[in-house]
C-alpha cells in the first residue's frame, strides 16, 4: 500500500514521464511507449476523478461526445501541443502548440475545481432543555 502523498501524485508522475520521454527520445517505438505511459496516467486521473465527483448525476449536462472521449480531451490537447512542438518546430507550430497547451491546461484546471463540490450538510434541530 502506498502512502497518500505518493498515491495522489502517481498519475501526474506518469504523465510527466510520458511527456518528457516524447520530448527527449528519438526512436518511434519509444515515442509510442511514451504516449502509452502518458495516457495511462490520464486514465488513472480520469478514474479517480469520476470516483470523487460529488455533484448529482441528474444535474450533469450531457454533451455530444461520449464520456470516454470527453474525459481525455484536456490530455489530448496537452499531448497534441507537445507533439506539434516536437515535430513542427516552425513559427506556426510553436503558436499552435502554445494555444493547445494553454487551453488543455485551462480545461484540466476547471475540471479539477469542479471535483471539489461541497455536499450540503443535513441540518439538525437544536435540542432545547
Amino acid at each position: 500500500m502506498l502512502i497518500k502523498p505518493i498515491y495522489e501524485i502517481l498519475p501526474f508522475t506518469y504523465m510527466i514521464i510520458g511527456a518528457g520521454s516524447v520530448a527527449l527520445l528519438k526512436e518511434p517505438y519509444a515515442i509510442i511507449a511514451s504516449l502509452l505511459v502518458f495516457f495511462y496516467g490520464a486514465h488513472i486521473w480520469n478514474q479517480r476523478s469520476k470516483n470523487r465527483r460529488t455533484d448529482r448525476k441528474r444535474k450533469r449536462i450531457d454533451g455530444i461526445l461520449p464520456e470516454s472521449i470527453y474525459g481525455y480531451l484536456p490530455f489530448i490537447y496537452i499531448m497534441s501541443a507537445g507533439l506539434i512542438f516536437r515535430f513542427l518546430p516552425k513559427d506556426s507550430g510553436v503558436v499552435i502548440s502554445i494555444c493547445l497547451f494553454t487551453y488543455g491546461t485551462y480545461v484540466l484546471l476547471r475540471r479539477i475545481s469542479y471535483r471539489h463540490h461541497k455536499i450540503p450538510g443535513v441540518q439538525t434541530r437544536a435540542k432545547f432543555n
